[in-house]
């Protein structure tokens, strides 16, 4: 199976030959999975070199002269190093694009502190506008950059990761898929989260909610999704309880508990592996389930 990120080079070559108003920015790096399509469109693949700075006001600049601009390279370079032009040249402007991140919060622990970005939607969430996809598979991550591109002016984060899901599921870029129901609460996993999290559920009587799109977020499917507690668990790749306050605006007229999990704020020294990562920061399989299983089991304590 390709990488999410291999299908989105691939995938963005071919919107470059099917669509004139694409471009692609880069900053040195992914440039290689573009050699060909720059070869072919030397006019609207920019490798603007190591100035991420500059590639946030390079696309915006290409999306106000009307091009549908996407630009690339590691969440920490994309979102947090140039979060003033983002805010400033994107949002200000009233420019549409689409950011398209690598790295997500510890794909390449090897990397250090530099190339993690575990706080990059927490980041983009104070800004007003944003559409923030996170697939869960290579064929999401091809659906969700189509759906991206053809947003016309709206402004699109789409964050890619190493860690994907066995199989892909029918996203369509706006909102959540149900994929059981239950009654004692409601389990929400995030892109590439879900694979940990039907693990972590089995044989528990929860709804399992998969969101691939978490902005806007879907606050219609979570109230469908309500069975005899309003206990709401998130399981996030990024900075755990990203999403809490959402869920929370979404369940304000309901007695509620919500549980966030993701990625602590403490920063872990060692490299380590991916899955070294993910176990400890509790979001393996089995760490899941106890984190799961405890809080509902409070609710039921104090019901």
């Amino acid at each position: 199976m390709d990488t999410m990120r291999e299908r989105f080079a691939d995938t963005l070559s071919r919107l470059l030959d099917e669509d004139p108003r694409v471009a692609v920015v880069l900053a040195e790096i992914g440039k290689d999975g573009f050699a060909e399509a720059e070869r072919r469109h030397p006019d609207r693949v920019i490798n603007v070199g190591i100035r991420e700075q500059l590639l946030i006001g390079t696309a915006a600049g290409l999306a106000m002269s009307g091009l549908r601009p996407v630009a690339h390279t590691f969440a920490s370079f994309l979102v947090e190093r140039p979060f003033e032009q983002v805010k400033l040249d994107f949002g200000h402007q009233d420019a549409g694009g689409v950011l398209v991140s690598a790295g997500a919060s510890y794909d390449w622990p090897a990397g250090g502190y530099t190339h993690m970005a575990p706080g990059d939607v927490a980041l983009l969430d104070t800004l007003d506008g944003w559409t923030v996809h996170v697939p869960g598979h290579p064929d999401e991550a091809e659906r969700l950059l189509r759906h991206a591109v053809a947003a016309d002016d709206d402004k699109v984060y789409v964050r890619l990761s190493l860690q994907q899901n066995s199989t892909p599921r029918p996203v369509t870029g706006d909102g959540f898929l149900t994929l059981r129901h239950g009654r004692e609460g409601i389990v929400v996993a995030v892109g590439p989260m879900l694979d940990n999290v039907l693990a972590a559920v089995e044989g528990l009587d929860v709804s399992v909610l998969y969101a691939p799109t978490v902005r806007p977020f879907d606050a219609a499917s979570l109230l469908a999704a309500l069975g005899d507690r309003a206990d709401v668990v998130l399981v996030e790749p990024y900075l755990a309880g990203t999403s809490s306050g959402a869920a929370g605006d979404a369940l304000a007229d309901i007695p509620h508990r919500v549980l966030g999990l993701g990625t602590a704020r403490r920063e872990l020294r060692r490299y380590g592996t991916l899955e070294e990562h993910l176990a400890a920061q509790g979001l393996d399989p089995r760490a899941l389930r106890g984190r799961i299983t405890g809080f509902l089991d409070r609710a039921e304590a104090a019901a």
